[in-house]
């Protein structure tokens, strides 16, 4: 036996010697940064990246983050997004779609696709994001076999660099969309989410991001934010930003010298707080971006930093907005797999990919339940600054802010959950936990995959009691049938395993 284990160590450490030799014979990483300056006037570019949003909010607003998983988790929020696009709510001008009033929408790696894809094509997305990207093979292009010169890329630091999946996506969906064109528009307002692991916080592709950065966002490709926010550790290389520190002609936020300056600030918008004033020092030459889901696989940094930073009751929404508010809708389409692993019946394991999956789920999980706990405590503490301030206003205050005949105060109820496999059953959540976090499925697990979505969205008792909370009898989508067929996943070799999510 010792004998064995002795030659298994030595044909490993051939193999480890001989990718260590090809390194530095492989062809190099191309993945310059091509973020450029920012050197317009700021109010010229915070205008061009500041939608106008129309006064058709009503009182409700309404908000989606998709996580991270792969194909998985993007046919999983198509899903739902088809089961908003089916529900109608009622608004001062009729009843109208649940999707038209989208007003927020996060995404993270595999749930980055769809999200930025929706940000750039409104309702017009769900019509054909299918069939260009759930039904494709977005795996064509990538190196994806365990080879001794992938292995020496993979050392070098990514087996797929900036020439790969960006251009596919761009090919595929984006068609060189830009970031102006994606913030530009009035609804819903997009978050797209990567890490920065050098200061190892969330990097939200955000317009006080890139200011601190001195760099103009507007020009920046969807494509290449998508890809950073999708980057799984050394199956692609990082995303690099230049930073150009040093007569920058915007200033940072009060709120992040405030923030910074805080040892007692709350970690999430701490670390984030910490990074800009490192990018605006000139600390940090380059930023290196990896999968999103490393920090925060929920995508929830944008929104709960967004609320943080606010030095009023209201923010992130405008005081006319704060005071229309009676329902908060904030649902996490959570498309993560139960734990899987055989070794976990035995002494030895888990070893090679089984290790390296097992290392990060633990980190992306563990990430995740932290983000929404930060945010949870968040979205309770904001609900009690509103009434408070809602309360504390003045007749002639809520008759300006536009205040209702009969208003009421302390009217403002927040539904905020998760959206999960084990809305299903355990039948069909174990089908789905068996899907791979690939960027390509089978055609029956995709249609698997958004039906779920679909039913999940119906069964979630937040959801169901935001849509009894509505005035004038909502419709909303039929409940998911009782026993729903169930595909079966197939198994792929375990070299596929370590797949972008």
């Amino acid at each position: 036996m010792c004998g064995a284990l002795f030659q298994r160590a030595i044909r490993a450490g051939r193999v480890i010697a001989c990718a260590a030799l090809m390194a530095g014979c492989t062809s190099a990483i191309r993945n310059d940064p091509i973020n450029q300056p920012l050197t317009a006037n700021p109010a010229q570019v915070e205008a061009a990246l500041t939608p106008s949003v129309p006064d058709n909010y009503d009182d409700m607003v309404v908000a989606l983050s998709f996580s991270g998983g792969g194909t998985r988790a993007a046919a999983f929020s198509y899903g739902v997004l088809t089961g908003f696009d089916q529900t109608r709510v009622p608004t001062r001008n009729g009843a109208v779609s649940l999707l038209d009033r989208l007003d927020f929408l996060s995404g993270v790696s595999g749930g980055s696709i769809l999200a930025a894809y929706y940000g750039l094509r409104g309702r017009a997305a769900l019509g054909d994001f299918k069939q260009r990207f759930l039904d494709v093979d977005a795996e064509q292009g990538l190196q994806t076999n365990l080879s001794l010169g992938n292995i020496a890329r993979g050392l070098q630091g990514g087996v797929n660099d900036a020439t790969a999946f960006p251009v596919w996506l761009d090919a595929q969906l984006y068609n060189h969309a830009t970031f102006k064109e994606l913030l530009s528009r009035s609804r819903p307002r997009v978050w797209i989410n990567a890490s920065d692991i050098y200061n190892r916080t969330a990097f939200i592709f955000a317009p006080v991001t890139f200011s601190a950065l001195c760099s103009d966002l507007s020009s920046y490709p969807v494509s290449l934010a998508v890809a950073a926010s999708a980057a799984v550790p050394v199956v692609f290389a990082p995303i690099v930003i230049q930073n150009y520190p040093g007569g920058c002609p915007v200033g940072l936020p009060s709120w992040v010298q405030r923030v910074h300056n805080n040892p007692s600030a709350p970690p999430l918008i701490k670390s984030y707080a910490d990074a800009l004033e490192r990018y605006r020092s000139g600390e940090i030459k380059y930023v290196k971006l990896l999968d999103g889901g490393l920090v925060d696989n929920y995508g929830l940094a944008g929104f709960t930093i967004a609320r943080l930073a606010s030095n009023t009751p209201d923010g992130p929404l405008a005081p006319a907005e704060a005071v229309k508010l009676r329902r908060f809708l904030f649902l996490v389409v959570d498309s993560g797999r139960d734990p899987d692993g055989k070794w976990s019946q035995t002494i030895a394991g888990p070893s090679g990919v089984d290790l390296i999956m097992a290392t990060s789920d633990t980190a992306t999980d563990s990430g995740a339940i932290g983000s929404y706990s930060a945010f949870d405590a968040t979205m309770k503490d904001w609900r009690e600054q509103l009434i408070r301030w809602r309360c504390g206003l003045s007749e002639a205050e809520r008759t300006r802010l536009g205040a209702p005949p009969g208003w009421n105060c302390r009217d403002v109820e927040f539904f905020i959950s998760r959206i999960s496999f084990d809305e299903l059953g355990p039948d069909r959540s174990a089908a789905l936990n068996a899907v791979e976090t690939r960027l390509k499925l089978p055609p029956d697990q995709v249609n698997m995959l958004i039906a779920a979505g679909r039913d999940a969205l119906a069964a979630n008792p937040a959801f169901v009691a935001f849509m009894k909370s509505l005035p004038r009898g909502p419709r909303m989508p039929p409940p998911p049938p009782r026993a729903a067929p169930v595909a079966v996943a197939p198994q792929s070799p375990t070299t596929q395993e370590a797949q972008a999510n």
